[in-house]
């Protein structure tokens, strides 16, 4: 053998899957619809603030419903303002590789891995989502072969902190279609950011799953702010009036498309304390009114959210609480919501 590792089965190819598990037509319609306004929203062409909102990771089928449900509803109230795309994580990076690893590795947190079953668990709740809340999703590009599984539903794409110095990340952010938000990497350097910006906005000939593809180019690749660590574990963050104004001196110098950043008001940015997002997502707002520049290179929010406040273990039994970062629950983050619109 001249690897140690087993290989149990070929996965299909995300067009069989497509094909086998195809998106209904009135998801085609919805995604028709929502993303152009997205794309008007990063090109300066909207004042709209987008709003990615959701569980940190989304662990189960009945609890995400019900929250993506009430969002829904939500976002009608506040449709003129903001426009609000769940947050649909079905990956999980983990720092050391153990513990809980998403929907895609299982579908069950309690039962044997099933790959397969786990991205068509994914593939079908993304679907559900957007049926029952007219609004389509955004995920995390974890792992980039596993993204056009999902390319037919999804609006927005996120790469991490751990996956940003990835060059098949990079490349594979170059042909994806959607706005894809790049995280600065967890210790901090933004000039490793925007070199990833950079890359994804790019014309690029590369291997991917097996092919030699080109893509075209991803002018809607954008920053994704989320505070840093030191190499001693203490967390800094990146949100504040000056951080903006040095990422859009930053802009200023690069020649890319459609200056932009999100703001995640979670993780580094309030050292995992989920009830400072409240605070966090007000004051980005009053950075926004202080600065024109600043305003016009904001363009929305990512805030960690979920039916109950916190989290909890993997088996905790308590619905529609995290079992990996602790989330603001469902009463004060639709307060946030209303608030952030009457800010704008």
């Amino acid at each position: 053998m001249d690897m140690d590792m087993k290989f149990f089965r070929k996965l299909p190819v995300p067009k069989d899957l497509k094909e086998q598990f195809p998106a209904d037509e009135r998801i085609v319609k919805i995604k028709q619809e929502r993303d152009p306004e997205i794309r008007r929203i990063f090109e300066g062409k909207s004042d709209k603030l987008l709003l990615i909102i959701g569980p940190c990771s989304a662990d189960r089928e009945d609890a995400v419903l019900d929250y993506v449900t009430r969002l829904s509803k939500v976002q009608e109230k506040v449709k003129d303002k903001i426009m609000i795309i769940p947050r649909i994580y079905t990956n999980k990076p983990r720092t050391t590789g153990g513990g809980y690893k998403g929907l895609v590795h299982q579908p069950d947190p309690e039962k044997k891995p099933d790959m397969l079953q786990g991205i068509i668990a994914v593939r079908e709740l993304h679907q559900k989502a957007i049926l029952e809340s007219g609004l389509t999703c955004a995920d995390e590009m974890l792992y980039p072969e596993n993204h056009r599984y999902v390319s037919d539903l999804l609006s927005y794409v996120a790469i991490g902190a751990r996956s940003v110095e990835d060059q098949q990340h990079r490349l594979t952010a170059s042909g994806v279609g959607i706005p894809v938000g790049m995280k600065n990497p967890t210790g901090g350097d933004l000039s490793v950011m925007m070199n990833s910006i950079t890359a994804a906005q790019g014309q690029h000939v590369f291997l991917y799953r097996g092919w030699e593809v080109q893509s075209l180019g991803n002018p809607y690749a954008h920053a994704l702010l989320r505070g840093y660590v030191d190499k001693h574990g203490k967390t800094y963050s990146n949100y504040h009036y000056e951080d903006l104004n040095e990422l859009f001196e930053l802009y200023q110098e690069h020649e890319l498309k459609n200056p932009g950043v999100i703001i995640d008001t979670n993780h580094a940015n309030s050292g995992k304390h989920y009830l400072e997002q409240i605070r966090i997502a007000k004051e980005v707002l009053h950075s926004c009114r202080l600065s024109k520049d600043i305003k016009g290179l904001v363009k929305g929010l990512m805030i960690e959210s979920y039916i109950e406040d916190g989290n909890q273990p993997i088996g905790g039994g308590c619905y529609g609480k995290s079992i990996t970062d602790p989330c603001l629950g469902w009463e004060k983050s639709e307060r946030l919501i209303y608030e952030i619109a009457d800010l704008l």
